[in-house]
């Protein structure tokens, strides 16, 4: 099966986009019913009808617009603005002088609010304190001198805008650095699995390579020299590992974008029999003690710990000796599998798994215990020196590859 490419996205302001929709639709319903309980206001209510009639067609054909920031136009915001300030501009022609001495509402009252917050979300502080230093001054000219009640309220405005488009600014940058590092993440775990791929496979026949061009001499030699030489810029390579550029927020209007490479689905196969996959293991210095019945585990999780099993018993082949024995314990037990591979020779020197790794030589690193890591489930080694080694890997049954 081939890989796929999931793509993730995150968007914490597509919340406020939503929330600035309805604010607009609400706050243009309760400009029209302020008009209509305070029609005795009115000198000119002709002209307040003629405003609203394009303010109720203007908020219900522009709904699209306030769905994402790619809708939300510069030219959009612009003619928004200029409605909310046409309007504010027109109440003292609209309304007498009572209306307006008493603090009463203009045309869009608290709808300009809205032309403001989307200036706000679209380009964050700095577009917001642009929109709302205009919105004060039409308010100002509307009283015709700076009030008390008129001065707090553009200066809430004013303030609460910033506030929202600063948090806006920040919520973006929170979510590209969390898209980077999921992005990493993924590439990490990717990294791990072709090491574990590779370290079975072809760093396993450079070094066979390497060791029968010694024993052989002549050309064979050099041929094993070169297969090492090979074999230490491979693990090189592995153990330090290459990362993408990240590629997050290609469009700000659908938030940060991160792209995941999923293994295979296996999930259309039912559960397999551990045993058959150890079996092959089974040799004549390799005796396999299992269950009578079947020891069964989803098939990603049995696949990678038979992977786990084989990647121990290459150690016992290439660490332990050519006479050395090894058995492979299967017990099913409730609630998890645990296998274990033991062998019969010198075992491991202390400060060795340390050293190797450091080497770049990830067999125990990446092949077994990263597998058993990515399963939920744990690899112990115990080894005496002189008394052999001991691989225990425990796998819970309801474990799937890529499990963390």
């Amino acid at each position: 099966m081939t890989k796929r490419v999931r793509v993730m996205r995150m968007s914490v302001e597509q919340p406020l986009w939503r929330a600035l929709t309805a604010y607009r639709v609400l706050t243009m319903l309760y400009a029209v019913g302020l008009f209509a309980t305070a029609y005795d206001e009115y000198d000119h209510a002709g002209v307040a009808v003629g405003y609203y009639a394009v303010l109720f067609v203007w908020t219900l054909a522009t709904l699209p617009r306030v769905q994402n920031a790619a809708a939300c136009t510069k030219r959009f915001l612009a003619v928004d603005l200029a409605i909310a300030l046409t309007g504010i501009l027109l109440t003292p022609i609209a309304v007498n002088d009572h209306h307006i001495h008493n603090g009463g509402p203009t045309l869009p009252s608290i709808w300009t609010a809205g032309s403001v917050l989307a200036y706000a979300i679209k380009g964050g502080w700095r577009w917001a304190a642009f929109a709302s230093t205009p919105v004060a001054v039409a308010n100002l000219v509307e009283r015709g001198a700076p009030a008390r009640d008129t001065v707090h309220n553009v200066i809430l405005v004013w303030v609460a805008s910033i506030a929202i488009g600063y948090v806006v600014e920040v919520a973006r940058a929170s979510e590209r650095t969390l898209a980077r590092a999921l992005e990493i993440e993924a590439a990490t775990r990717e990294r791990e699995r072709l090491a574990r791929d590779i370290h079975d496979g072809v760093l396993q026949v450079l070094a066979m390579v390497q060791r029968r061009g010694a024993v052989l001499g002549g050309e064979a030699a050099e041929l094993g020299r070169m297969a090492g030489e090979q074999e230490v810029a491979l693990r090189t390579l592995v153990s330090g590992g290459l990362l993408p550029v990240s590629r997050v927020s290609e469009d700000a209007a659908e938030g940060a974008v991160v792209r995941a490479v999923d293994e295979p689905s296996y999930d259309e196969e039912g559960p397999v029999d551990l045993r058959a996959l150890l079996a092959p293991h089974a040799a004549a210095k390799v005796a396999l003690v299992e269950p009578g019945a079947p020891v069964l585990l989803p098939a990603p999780a049995a696949k990678e710990l038979a992977a786990a099993v084989g990647a121990a018993l290459d150690n016992v082949g290439r660490h332990a000796g050519e006479d050395a024995r090894a058995w492979i314990l299967v017990e099913d037990e409730p609630d998890e599998v645990v296998v274990t591979v033991r062998d019969d020779g010198p075992g491991i020197p202390e400060g060795r798994l340390a050293q190797a790794e450091g080497e770049g030589r990830l067999g125990v690193a990446l092949s077994i215990r990263g597998r058993l890591r990515d399963l939920g489930g744990s690899a112990e080694l115990i080894s005496t020196p002189g008394q052999g080694t001991e691989v225990e890997l425990k796998v819970p049954k309801n474990a799937k590859a890529g499990h963390r």
